[in-house]
């Protein structure tokens, strides 16, 4: 499960580059605007949020 949250993590930060060098140069990159890679990179990092605290209640438990 951490792997997993690591790997999202990851990714958003990949994310959030892209939206940010999308921004400053004015164009889309991959087809994809600015906009797209910003909400990207925050549904993975709720995502992983999420999933560090279903980990954290399940090892609570036992």
């Amino acid at each position: 499960m951490r792997n997993a949250t690591l790997v999202l993590i990851a990714l958003s930060a990949v994310g959030f580059v892209f939206a940010v060098v999308g921004t400053l140069l004015g164009r889309s990159i991959i087809g994809v605007a600015s906009e797209g890679f910003s909400r990207a990179c925050t549904n993975l990092a709720l995502i992983a949020i999420a999933l560090l605290l279903a980990s954290e209640k399940r090892s609570a438990k036992k």
